[in-house]
């Protein structure tokens, strides 16, 4: 082993590493080793882990904010100090004997079983045995509810069970990927006492990865030039012993000293300096692991305790259930408490890079949405009002979200997508529903953003999808159904002229639904019927259905383009989901036909849907990582939406439900995507067992959570109320307002229609409805947040038409554009 020194604050580094130790550290400095640095900077190109987690787990203490998932039978990325911020790519045993000529790598030459050590906490119980049977390592995983740290419980143990095994050396080997990235990583053997800890930083955030056993031959190097990995594999014994490699793709790895038979402690401590997280790693490495685990544990059943008992819907006595639950709860910040991720995953991680370091681990307002429902349905709704209080600090200005952003409020995509603001809504009615309220959020939250919809709509820049704009059905349901909720919120606030303009706009919306997304020109042969995924403006008028395409990313050979009319999903039956249309309306009927037909696949493991078709994000034919381009495979979450239909249809659902509970990963995650083809056993891929796209998704658990109530409750849980009593209880048009605006030109108005002229800052509409030869000029009346319109009586315009033209007050200037409406 190197000589260690005393850190100085001439060594820059060095001087951080000498921070004071936190109280219940060991009180001694750390010291760097001394020894030469690595060769071979910067390494590799980094990678992450991949992107189907086994096992996720947390404590819920604030002392500890600190995330792990597992993924082929080892740790990989941990989170710290906030849900959004990976700091790892792996930690996994090597084992390696030079007289005997052998290497085995825990990740490629074990198999992995991952189960629950306790149905209702998440610790983890991991066993990776080698392929032939030489060897067993066990870990039991969690975190350490009084610091900052990851805790591992390790035997490693021969054929035989019992002893360790024969002719080769345990190794450990840690592959950071501090504060969100692999590149730029620095590495250093430091030592505290006689203790040997191996740290890694980036800025100002610090890994240290202590042992009870003693760590020796260790080396810090290079990815893929001087690491650990890459010796071991060549020699079968460490030959390098490098102090430091500093700035890249950085790996750590040590051998382990002692009787690995007799259960022993890894630990993974973080900090903000070395000291701290040295301080950290060995305190809990040293800790009464027995203890450790009892404090975690409880806090588990505590929560699940508070929850509501839906195990008598489940089909697993309620494993999948409580896990669930505890996922999503696991998915919380602590810094920002109701912020919740999409996902702790890098979709097929091991293809991306530093450039796609979010991967899902960001705030999506509609993931949210699912989460906060989700727990609300599960009986935890302090969580969810957490989550309420929380968008209402994260909402803009003008009353939106944006598409995706840190936990912290900055946006990471910037696309405006309509059910995003609309979802927040849905969730305010949903917890006053629950007398779960504990603030008005009409005012700051709820106005702007339903004046916001109202505004941009019926026109979504992006739909759930994330991929076109244009009249989305699923869109559509989301706004018009928050609209509805709105003006409920708006009465009892005491504001009836928003309360009207909001349920106006939504009646609108509602009734032309299908102008604007329904063909009759679908499918193969240009004959079926159903609602589209996306339709386009056509040139600012309601889409006339058939005629317009459609650009398809992600499909292989670079983005397509395709008749609007042969793309389908399953977004309408949030139509059903919200209460806007009931379930045996024919225009729902013939497309739950269509969209079977188009887009279900039966799987060994039970039916599940495709996204729409033609998709192209998924795995590529051949199974090799989706990487841009792909084939979309079948989603867990639609088997969830589709069993929602069929129980507000008054069908039985519990074939779906199976399905999903069968779709999970070893650990009980339920995915994003399952793979759809026939098995690829060299590429790990099984046809209805997840792929390698991202598990758990906490949108897939929340569904699986609300389906179980909806099942309990015999009634969609999440169905708004009063949007369901004004349309889908109902028939015929509740109000005859039509709106022209900048971003909806409608072209034409019937008899029947009230139109409504509507600008969004002060105006005079200059008309005629005799092609000018009488000219009017009428002040534009304000409605409220920047709303402005000028209303024409029912039947005022038939045969004759509407010319006109704006004048804008504030800058006294012509519109400079004449625009015309033709009367039927």
């Amino acid at each position: 082993m190197a000589k260690p020194k005393q850190a100085t604050s001439s060594d820059s580094a060095a001087a951080e590493d000498a921070a004071a130790p936190p109280r219940d550290g060991l009180g001694i400095p750390p010291a760097l080793v001394e020894g030469p640095a690595a060769f071979g900077a910067p390494g590799a190109p980094p990678t992450w882990a991949h992107g189907s987690k086994q096992a996720v787990g947390t404590c819920l203490s604030r002392e500890s904010p600190v995330w792990f998932t597992v993924a082929e039978g080892i740790l990989t990325e941990c989170y710290y100090p906030r849900v959004d911020l990976a700091n790892t790519r792996d930690l996994q045993f090597i084992l390696a004997g030079d007289g005997m000529d052998q290497f085995f790598e825990e990740r490629r030459d074990t198999l992995a079983k991952v189960e629950l050590g306790d149905p209702r906490a998440l610790v983890w119980k991991v066993t990776t045995t080698e392929r032939q049977g030489r060897f067993q390592i066990t870990k039991r995983i969690l975190t350490d509810p009084g610091r900052p740290a990851v805790v591992l419980r390790c035997q490693i143990r021969g054929g035989d069970g019992q002893a360790a095994p024969a002719g080769l050396r345990p190794y450990v080997l840690l592959a950071p990927h501090v504060a969100d990235r692999g590149g730029g990583n620095s590495a250093r053997l430091m030592e505290i006492g006689k203790r040997t800890v191996l740290v890694a930083r980036r800025h100002d955030t610090f890994v240290a990865l202590a042992c009870s056993l003693p760590l020796t031959e260790a080396s810090a190097g290079f990815v893929g030039a001087s690491d650990g990995w890459t010796d071991l594999a060549r020699n079968r014994h460490l030959t390098w012993h490098f102090a430091s490699a500093d700035g890249g793709n950085v790996a750590l790895v040590a051998g382990l000293e002692g009787d690995v038979a007799t259960p022993f402690s890894l630990a993974l401590g973080f900090g903000r300096n070395a000291a701290h997280a040295i301080a950290h790693a060995c305190a809990a490495a040293d800790a009464d692991f027995a203890r450790v685990e009892d404090e975690y544990v409880r806090s588990w059943h505590r929560y699940c305790d508070r929850l509501l008992d839906l195990s008598r819907a489940s089909g697993d006595e309620g494993r999948l259930y409580y896990l669930s639950a505890m996922v999503l709860r696991a998915h919380e910040d602590r810094e920002n408490p109701g912020a919740h991720t999409a996902s702790l995953a890098v979709p097929w991680g091991e293809n991306q890079g530093d450039d796609n370091r979010a991967g899902y681990h960001l705030v999506w307002p509609r993931d949210l949405y699912h989460a906060a429902t989700a727990r609300l349905a599960a009986g935890d709704a302090p969580g969810a009002l957490r989550t309420l209080h929380y968008l209402g600090r994260t909402q803009r200005a003008d009353g939106s979200w944006p598409q995706n952003f840190w936990v912290f409020g900055e946006p990471y995509w910037h696309g405006l997508q309509l059910d995003e603001i609309a979802f927040p809504i849905l969730l305010a009615w949903q917890l006053r529903k629950a007398q779960a309220l504990d603030w008005n959020p009409y005012p700051s939250l709820i106005a702007p953003a339903a004046y916001r919809i109202a505004k941009v709509g019926p026109v979504t820049q992006q739909e759930r999808w994330e991929e076109n704009s244009g009249y989305s059905p699923s869109t559509l349901a989301a706004a018009i159904a928050a609209l509805v909720c709105a003006a409920d919120f708006a009465d009892a606030d005491r504001d009836p002229e928003a309360g009207r303009y909001f349920r106006e706009v939504a009646d609108y919306w509602a009734q032309h639904v299908e102008d604007w997304t329904y063909t009759t020109s679908g499918g193969p042969d240009g004959r079926a019927q159903y609602y589209e995924r996306i339709a386009a403006t056509l040139a600012d008028a309601p889409a006339h259905l058939g005629r317009a395409v459609v650009q398809l990313a992600n499909r292989t050979g670079g983005q397509g383009e395709l008749p609007e009319s042969a793309v389908i999903d399953g977004g309408f039956l949030e139509l059903v989901r919200y209460g806007i249309r009931r379930p045996d309306d024919p225009h729902i009927l013939h497309s739950i036909e269509a969209y079977d037909r188009a887009a279900r696949v039966e799987t060994p493991r039970g039916p599940s849907w495709h996204r729409y078709t033609f998709d192209g994000y998924g795995e590529k034919a051949d199974g090799r990582p989706y990487d841009g381009t792909g084939i979309g495979r079948a989603w867990p979450l639609l088997t969830g939406e589709r069993a929602h239909y069929a129980l507000a249809a008054g069908e039985d659902p519990t074939a779906l439900r199976a399905a999903m509970e069968a779709f999970v990963t070893a650990g009980g995650m339920i995915p994003e995507q399952v793979w759809d083809e026939p098995d690829m056993p060299e590429r790990g891929l099984y046809f209805g067992r997840p792929s390698g796209s991202a598990a758990p998704l906490v949108w897939a658990h929340a569904e699986y959570v609300k389906l179980l109530r909806s099942m309990v409750d015999g009634a969609v849980f999440d169905c708004p109320e009063p949007a369901r009593r004004r349309y889908g209880d109902r028939h015929g048009r509740l109000s005859p307002v039509v709106i022209w605006k900048h971003n909806h030109k409608i072209r034409e108005v019937a008899p029947q229609d009230v139109l409504r002229i509507e600008v969004y800052a002060p105006a005079s509409l200059h008309w005629s409805d005799d092609g000018w030869d009488t000219v009017h000029h009428d002040p534009m009346e304000p409605r409220g947040r920047g709303v402005w319109s000028f209303d024409f009586t029912k039947g005022s315009l038939a045969g004759t038409g509407l010319d006109f033209t704006f004048w804008w007050n504030d800058r006294e200037a012509w519109e400079g554009v004449n625009y015309r409406i033709t009367g039927r």
